[in-house]
């Protein structure tokens, strides 16, 4: 048999056992659909498999030429998402619903780690590392770890916002996170945080990491990089709503600016960002080239 025919045929195997999983975890599975399509906290969450798709689909010729069975390593691996999910089902009546829900979806994607490696072997799950680490994005935040990241961006925001001020020479009274300006006071509530443009953010930075750098550590540098700039943006995005407030026309506090105007922002700090993942390549190519050089 051709490891082309090979392929084809454990490829099906793995779309009927992924079809089997999902019928088993129905339940959790629907609830996850429910809460991204209720929440914007969570919205990306619909995206994460179709891209987790694309990458394996795009990279197959790298990992599908040797096949083999990892029975014993998915064995570990199934095991451990009967455990998750034994917990999940048991915190279902105490615990908030995102937390169980966070437990039932990762014993789901440790059950498809299994497969993949029982159908493809452990040469192709560790050539496919990351797309198959990426579903885990699909797991929802438990509270009380969203609420501790969310209060840190709006306490940073608050920080950047109020330099702002102080460069432009706006009077400015703060107490925690609320300001008090000439005219206007704001606070920088859980709205302001700027957790969906975050994590798209993230998502992005993980993304270009993995497709246009080469070394493990470059790529971990860009998220560290990213994280300043995500408080910079929504600092920058709170400062200059206000300032327009001040001294153009209040309704720019509630107009289509604060309401839909997040993209400006996160455009801004895309903007930010590219040169640093620019030097970070050129920085591999220069290596690269040295090393050829000396060789």
């Amino acid at each position: 048999m051709s490891i082309e025919t090979q392929r084809r045929r454990n490829t099906v195997w793995f779309v009927a056992y992924t079809a089997a999983c999902a019928l088993v975890f129905l339940s959790p599975v629907r609830s996850l659909i429910h809460v991204a399509l209720a929440s914007e906290t969570y919205s990306h969450i619909l995206l994460i498999p179709f891209i987790s798709i694309v990458l394996l689909w795009t990279e197959r010729n790298r990992w599908s030429k040797t096949l083999t069975h990892s029975t014993s390593s998915a064995g570990v691996l199934l095991l451990a998402g009967a455990v998750l999910v034994a917990l999940g089902w048991r915190g279902t009546i105490a615990a908030p619903e995102s937390d169980w829900l966070a437990l039932a979806i990762m014993g789901f994607l440790f059950f498809l780690g299994a497969g993949f490696l029982f159908f493809y072997g452990s040469s192709a799950f560790k050539a496919e590392l990351f797309s198959l680490l990426f579903l885990l994005l699909m797991v929802p935040i438990p509270g009380f770890l969203l609420d501790r990241f969310i209060a840190w961006l709006q306490v940073g925001s608050a920080d950047v916002t109020e330099l702002i001020f102080r460069m432009t020479g706006t009077p400015v009274l703060r107490q925690g996170l609320i300001f008090v300006l000439p005219g206007v006071s704001i606070e920088v509530a859980k709205e302001c945080s700027g957790i969906r443009s975050t994590q798209a953010l993230l998502i992005i930075c993980l993304l270009a990491g993995y497709l246009f750098l080469r070394t493990k550590w470059r790529r971990v540098l860009l998220l560290v990089a990213a994280v300043p700039v995500l408080i910079i943006k929504n600092g920058i995005r709170i400062a200059t709503l206000t300032l327009l407030a001040i001294h153009v026309d209040p309704s720019f506090l509630t107009g289509n600016l604060h309401h839909r105007g997040g993209f400006v922002f996160f455009a801004l700090g895309m903007l930010i960002l590219l040169p640093v993942l620019w030097w970070l390549q050129k920085s591999e190519t220069l290596r690269v080239g040295w090393g050829l050089y000396r060789g």
